[in-house]
Formats: structure tokens, sequence, C-alpha cells
């Protein structure tokens, strides 16, 4: 590998931002892109005080509702770093694109609200990156509100999550007589002022904690002695500093701050850039391990999305690359297809926005036009070294539902549209043998991708539709039979369907259904639609 490749990949950061909705994780995001100046002003999710939209929020769902429903690809640069940050949807409703989008992270940032500590999403996200061992940052955000104690807080991460956590800095106190916070590192206060309201970089003032009277003036003499006693708390109680533990998801570093306000968020930028580590190595599905200094290219799609921008009206495949360096223009190697392949119109995204690119390295996210070729967990790499890696994770859809075509002058818009969706994954379309495509089963995770589903189909495809919910509430994938298929003695409330890629399925009311069709059928083999 030659010397810039090397040195390129080793400047390489990606992360993914993680939280329960509402925690401030799209707040955070812009803050960071705002000071590796990507942006020049901060956008706001839609409130009644403003009509921007963060950067991250593109689709024009996100931006009526406020919340964001996909996944985002933002790089930019910052103190000789480049990074790559994934905001992920919030919503437990889209969860299925979070745990991909983390597949494709090196590490991730865990936003907490002060005040209502760990979440449920919180705590699903964090499983699964424990699951891959990266390491895990914490912000616990919102200080400029009422919050819950501090030491309650690093109690609940370490007793659920069994982390240790290593506070970077210490807050004092919150909500209206929030003044900042300690440092523990510099040994140095770092004062809040609210006036900026989050339009400027914060100046900061700092005063060692020893020195009681510039304390008592900046903080009030109550504060100053609490603080000074947390401190030898905390120093000689809370676990220690390690960066090996921290590069394993044992140790979480945990900073304190206010994203909307600016506080604490540089300092936290660059704190993790020292710590989190350049792109990690990937296993494939035989167990090797894939280096990203390695010479030859290797990447893996954890992402497809149709219609990012209406002027262009293509659908783009996501590709983490794990290895080497992508040059535009080369012939690589597309596993799953068995045939080379050239990646057509190479960008770097900014949310919805692109930049056409000529090369990429190891670390980097990228998009490619996908001409329908790609699925979720591919692998592209170089022809001298073919490798596939380990699939990306899929999950069972919970509900299900019947969707039928209104318009029959616009069933190709309708067959389109259903196809597209569903190879992006996050909502799996199922169809009725025989049945044709006016109308389709669609499962999914949560209740609001049905609305995410109704509103693209029409803004994006210019359908409406009838929707019937059906009562199915698991699903398994149809392994071997020794009789026919179409033949099967299944219960009244079973029903057979096929996904976009023919593997023939069986969605059941109750789990009774289940060992109804396998007592009534020998020979019949059944698994799991879930895959870790």
């Amino acid at each position: 590998m030659d010397e810039r490749t090397q040195r390129e990949i080793e400047r390489r950061r990606t992360f993914a931002i993680i939280s329960h909705p509402d925690a401030g994780k799209t707040t955070l995001t812009e803050k960071l892109l705002l000071y590796g100046g990507a942006i020049q002003s901060a956008g706001s999710v839609k409130g009644k005080q403003s009509d921007k939209h963060a950067v991250s929020d593109w689709m024009e769902l996100e931006k009526q509702r406020g919340i964001s429903v996909t996944s985002s690809v933002m790089q930019f640069s910052y103190s000789g770093y480049c990074i790559n940050i994934l905001d992920t949807p919030g919503h437990q409703d889209f969860s299925e694109d979070t745990y991909r989008t983390l597949m494709a992270a090196d590490s991730a940032v865990m936003v907490i609200d002060a005040a209502k500590g760990i979440e449920p999403q919180t705590r699903k996200l964090f499983h699964v990156c424990a699951k891959r061992g990266i390491p895990i940052f914490t912000f616990i955000n919102k200080l400029d509100r009422e919050a819950r104690d501090p030491f309650d807080l690093l109690d609940e991460l370490e007793r659920e999550f069994g982390i240790g956590t290593y506070p970077m800095n210490w807050p004092i106190s919150c909500g209206v007589i929030f003044k900042g916070v300690f440092d523990r590192r510099a040994r140095c206060i770092h004062t809040f002022d609210n006036f900026h309201g989050g339009r400027n970089r914060l100046s900061t003032i700092e005063c060692d904690i020893t020195d009681t009277a510039k304390l008592d003036e900046l903080i009030g003499e109550n504060l100053r002695a609490e603080l000074v006693e947390q401190i030898e708390l905390l120093d000689g109680a809370s676990f220690d500093f390690d960066m090996d533990a921290i590069a394993h998801g044992k140790l979480s570093p945990v900073f304190f701050g206010s994203a909307l306000n600016n506080f604490g968020v540089e300092d936290f930028l660059e704190s993790f850039l020292q710590m989190t580590t350049a792109p990690l190595s990937r296993k494939t599905d035989t167990g090797e391990t894939v280096d990203p200094f390695d010479d030859g290219f290797s990447a893996f799609v954890f992402k497809i999305q149709a219609n990012m921008n209406k002027a262009h009206r293509d659908r783009i495949a996501f590709l983490r690359i794990c290895s080497g360096k992508f040059n535009r223009g080369e012939e690589y190697y597309h596993m799953q297809g068995g045939k080379p392949i050239k990646l057509a119109q190479p960008q770097q995204m900014m949310a919805e926005e692109r930049e056409g690119i000529s090369e990429a390295f190891a670390g980097d996210i990228i998009g490619v036009f996908d001409p329908g070729i790609f699925s979720i967990g591919d692998t592209v790499c170089a022809k001298s070294r073919k490798v596939r890696f380990s699939g990306v994770p899929t999950f069972a859809p919970e509900h299900f539902a019947m969707i039928e075509q209104i318009d029959a002058m616009k069933r190709k818009q309708f067959a389109k549209g259903m196809n597209q969706i569903a190879q992006e994954g996050a909502i799996q379309i199922f169809f009725e043998p025989d049945a044709g495509m006016e109308r389709v089963v669609v499962g999914v995770i949560g209740m609001l991708q049905y609305d995410v589903l109704k509103f693209r189909m029409k803004s994006e495809y210019g359908v409406d539709y009838l929707h019937r919910d059906l009562p199915y509430q698991f699903i398994q994938r149809i392994v071997k039979s020794d009789k026919d298929t179409a033949r099967l003695d299944l219960a009244s409330d079973t029903k057979r369907i096929l996904d976009v890629h023919g593997n023939e399925y069986l969605v059941f009311t109750g789990r009774w259904s289940v060992q109804w069709a396998l007592d009534h059928n020998e020979g019949l083999v059944l698994e799991d639609f879930d895959r870790m």
C-alpha cells in the first residue's frame, strides 16, 4: 500500500450517532457539522419559531414531522481528520435502518437526555453496539434544563449496560442555574453562558478548581463546595481512564453538555477524535479478517435508498469501504452477482446533497448508482482478492397489511414503487402466489412505517392505494417441504406469501398455528425471518 493511501485511511473516523427520540441526537449532529464547516448555520427541527430543518433530515416527511425516519450520511473534515457521521433514526419504528447503519460504523456516540436517562430504544441500540464490541461514547445532553442527579445517571449506565463509565467532565448544577462543567483531564472550569442561543461558538472561561476565590465569583460558594466534594468522590471511586477498555467497548467516556446551546460540543468532538480509532478490521463469512490497510478494495452495501433527490429519481446504494482504496472507473467484482462490475456515479454524501468523487478510502461511506442489482449486505471487492462479508442484520416484521392499488392506469407506477421500496429493505414487501402486482402484503416493524410508505408512494410515484390491516404476528421462511408448497395443509389463519426474491414464507396469527403447520406437513422445515 502506498504511503498516501495509508495516511488517508489513518485519518478516517466513521461513527454513528444513536439515541431515543428527542434526546437531541440530530441537534448534536448539526453542531458537529457546524464546527467542521460543512454547514454555515445550524438548522433546527421544525417548530413554531423556525422554518429551518436539520440538514440530516432530508426526506420531506422528516421535515413535516420533525423526526428522523431514515439514516443520513455526512462527511466533513476537522483538525486533520476526515469524519463520516451516520445520523440514525431514533424512533423504534425505524430501528432496522439504525441496526444496519451501525454495521457500517467503527464507533458510536450515544446521546442521552439528562432528565430522562436511559430509554428503551437507547437500550436496544446499545446492545447492538456491544455485540460488535465497538467503542461507545456517551453525551448526556440538555444540562441547560432540569436534570437528574449525574451520579444516578452514571450508575444507571453502568447497571443497565454492564460497562464502566469515565466522566470526562462534570456538570455544575443544571437548568436555570447551570453554570458549566469541570474538565477532569485539564482540571479547569468551562462556564456556561446561554446568551448566544447556540448561534456562535462558545467562548469559555477557564478556572482551576483550587482557585476558591475565583470559583466563588463564577459559580457561588455553595456550588463551589458541592463541586469540590463531587470531584473528590469521582477521583477516588470512579473507573480509571483506560484507552484499551474504551477501544473494546468496555468503558464509555461520558460528556455532559447542551447541544442546543453549543456548550461542550467542541470539547466533546476534539476529545472524541483523540480517543476513537481509525477504521476497524472486518470479518468475512468464513471468519477471515480483512484489515483496512490491505491493498485490495472491499466494501459492503448497508443501505439502499430510492429517490433521494427529486431531480435525479435514481436509486443509491450506500457502501462502507472496508479495505484499500476505491478508484473511479476501475472494475471490481460483485460477489452476490458473480460478475465484474464498475461502480457508476460514485459520490460523497451530505444527507441528500451529492458530490462526485474520483477516489475514496477504507472507512469512507460512498453512494453509487444502483440499476437494481444490489441487495442489503452485498459485497463488492477487488477481482484479485475475493471476499464476502458476513450478512447485515434483518428483523422479522411485527405488523402486516394488505395494500391494493386503486387506479389500474397506474399499475406500472404501483409495481415500480413497491419493488424499489422493498429492495431498500426497511419495509418488507410480499406477494400472494399468482395474485400479480395489483395487491401486496406489507410487513413492518413499527406502525409509523406505514405512514412513510403511504407518503413515499404518493409523493415519489404518484400512487394512492387502499390499506387493510392483517392479523398476522409471526413469519417463518419455508426451508424445505416434501410436498408442493401450494398443497400444504395449513390452518385457516395461515397464509403463504413470497418475497421479491421468490423465497416462500408462511405468516401466522399465533404460535399454535406454526405448530399446526409442522404437525400436519411431514418434512416441512421452517426458520425464523430474523438474522443477526
